[in-house]
């Protein structure tokens, strides 16, 4: 065997082999940053970052070759190059000059990895800015030095200190613009001081910048001697990015799925939002309270001794406990609440205004439940930060409203727990995501009511009427003949013993409903109510008839959804709107037309006709005796 400890290629070849291995031991543990860039349109976000990729050296030699070209062809002269090339992709975004949606860009440094999120200036697209902060660590808030504080950078602050991100760097971007003048940059440091105050930012680094020209972007700048803080670099690399008080915090970790790969394994995947977990330590699993202790905490690497917050592991328990996702497992002394009722914070962002009382899928964490939002108590005025009395949330807005929900979920309080206290409202007939939000606190009366539990329930009710309980939902246009039906229905059935009850929608505003108009909120607010009473009336064993336009399939849905599944039965009373219009027999139409009724279905407020329903009649073929045989024949056998 030959000696070759003292070759020195050999001996060279091994350092190179040892500095490339230690190099990518040192990639692979480095830290990562996720930050955001925000403010106002033409602050000068897209140039930071692209100023940052070039400077990290992160362009290759062919892109840097597309961009010197593109800078040409977008008016930019001589070496410069238009840095904000890199990140706005989007082709309405280079013609327009402004940034639409969210950009993620990668780069690194020596000391850290980042990801950062371009966010988009203008008002309307600040739904977009809610996606590219709601995971960030840090924002960096661009100010034009030109022109100061603007509503944008006040409204893209108030929303960082909301959503939580406690580091913020005020960049005053734009220097060489004003000269590089301190005069200028110490006076909007004032300003911004004056604001973040009035709405709780405790801290804020401040720095004098170009994101052009890359003065303080990765070292001092000759041409701000006044300034001895930290360039922008130096300071993304050593603030801190997850706070050890996440894992001082108590373990909590929503289920994302239940991993049985074989039938020896059953463990619990998931993401742990704070504190630790290690083999033999007491958990609870909530909402159901069930507790246990864990054998394992498993990776693709193989088990973990202990595993902290930010990591994505399995747990598995000691005994065979019911466990699936949406549920949450905690340290077993100190589990997180559980409530239906809330006070929160909403930004909204659909072009819909909020619809108070409709059914909304609420997105906690892993959970999903059904959310009706009560009118908000106040939205906030970025300027001002007064609270201003509103009845919906618009575009935008941030309000402070109520939320219940169909069953408990597992919270805590979004400024203890981003991960349970965050959530996103979904639309349940469109799927858009509609608001994102942040509980506060339960409401002391979701603490306080409980369900009480009787011997006599429902199939008790329903066996001495020796029949199945439905709602038989009668929906359509005014004059299409719903009421006419419906009661042609119940005589039919009354014959055959049945027990009924029938809801009408003009009966029900004489009493229950006699404090809500014809707007879409008390629309919604009417048929919830109704819904509720025809649930209650199920639940007593009777067949229950209704007749309301309910001319909003998100709130049949809701009604539907309180019953057990077959129990809701949609009958479309299927009448054109000129047919409907020319019966007018109560008079509604011609007075909608006439402009002296507000807000009439078919008219100024929209109908939305069933997709599926149980049972379809056309009363233009056939009359109400017909109609109501027909559902008779589509109802049997009738139990």
């Amino acid at each position: 065997m030959t000696d070759t400890t003292n070759d020195p290629v050999y001996v060279t070849e091994a350092l190179i082999a040892e500095d490339i291995d230690a190099y990518l031991d040192q990639h692979q543990h480095k830290t990562m940053l996720r930050f955001i860039t925000c403010g106002s349109v033409d602050d000068g976000k897209s140039t930071l970052i692209g100023r940052l990729l070039y400077d990290s050296k992160m362009i290759f030699e062919d892109q840097l070759d597309a961009l010197t070209a593109d800078s040409k062809k977008v008016g930019t002269q001589g070496q410069d190059i238009d840095f904000a090339l890199l990140v706005d992709g989007l082709a309405a975004e280079r013609e327009q000059g402004i940034t639409i949606d969210v950009a993620y860009r990668f780069f690194n440094t020596e000391k850290r990895k980042f990801i950062v999120a371009d966010c988009p200036g203008h008002e309307q697209y600040t739904r977009n800015m809610i996606t590219g902060a709601s995971t960030a660590d840090l924002a960096v808030i661009l100010i034009d030095a030109r022109k100061g504080v603007l509503v944008q950078t006040r409204r893209h602050s108030y929303l960082c200190h909301l959503i939580g991100i406690k580091n913020l760097v005020l960049a005053v971007n734009k220097m060489d613009l004003v000269d590089y003048d301190q005069a200028v940059f110490d006076g909007i440091v004032k300003d911004y001081a004056e604001f973040a105050k009035s709405i709780g930012i405790q801290s804020f680094t401040a720095m004098p910048i170009s994101g052009f020209k890359g003065d303080n972007i990765i070292g001092p700048s000759e041409n701000t001697p006044w300034y001895k803080g930290p360039n922008l670099i130096e300071h993304l690399e050593t603030v801190e990015v997850l706070s050890s008080e996440d894992q001082a915090k108590p373990f909590r970790m929503p289920v994302q799925w239940v991993n049985r790969p074989n039938l020896d394994f059953r463990g619990f995947s998931g993401l742990i939002a704070t504190g630790s977990v290690k083999p033999g330590d007491a958990i609870r699993v909530l909402p159901s309270g069930k507790t246990s202790t864990v054998t394992r905490v498993v990776t693709l690497d193989g088990d973990l001794d202990e595993a902290v917050a930010g990591q994505s592991v399995t747990v598995c328990f000691a005994d065979e406990i019911d466990c699936s996702r949406g549920d949450v497992i905690s340290v077993a002394d100190t589990p997180p609440q559980a409530a239906d009722q809330f006070e929160s914070t909403i930004v909204w962002l659909n072009d819909e205004p909020l619809h108070v009382g409709r059914a909304y899928w609420l997105k906690l964490g892993t959970q999903m439940v059904s959310a009706t939002v009560q009118q908000p108590k106040y939205a906030v005025n970025v300027n001002t930060m007064e609270h201003v009395a509103v009845k919906t949330l618009e575009l935008n807005a941030i309000g402070v409203a109520q939320i219940s929900t169909d069953k408990q979920v597992v919270f805590e309080p979004y400024a203890d727990n981003r991960t349970l206290g965050g959530f996103i409202l979904i639309d349940k007939i469109t799927n858009a995501t509609v608001a994102a939000g942040m509980l506060q606190f339960s409401l002391r009366r979701a603490q306080n009511v409980h369900w009480q539990a009787t011997d006599i329930d429902r199939n008790e009710h329903a066996r001495l009427k020796n029949q199945t309980p439905k709602v038989l939902w009668f929906t359509g246009l005014s004059g299409s003949g719903k009421s006419t039906i419906a009661n042609e229905v119940e005589k039919s059935l009354n014959l055959m013993n049945r027990h009924t009850f029938l809801l009408d929608g003009d009966n029900v505003r004489h009493g229950l409903n006699k404090d809500l108009g014809f707007t879409e909120a008390d629309r919604i607010e009417n048929i919830r109510r109704v819904g509720e009473v025809a649930k209650l009336m199920v639940d007593a064993g009777l067949i229950v008839l209704t007749a309301f336009i309910s001319p909003f399939r998100a709130e049949r849905e809701m009604v539907r959804s309180l019953l057990p599944e077959g129990e809701f039965i949609e009958i479309f009373v299927d009448t054109p709107l000129e047919v409907a219009e020319a019966r007018d027999v109560k008079g509604l139409y011609k007075k909608a037309r006439a402009g002296n009724l507000k807000n009439f279905t078919g008219i100024d407020s929209p109908y939305e006709a069933p997709v599926n329903p149980e049972i379809r009649v056309n009363t233009v073929e056939m009359t109400p005796q017909e109609a109501a045989a027909h559902i008779i024949r589509q109802l049997m056998p009738l139990k």
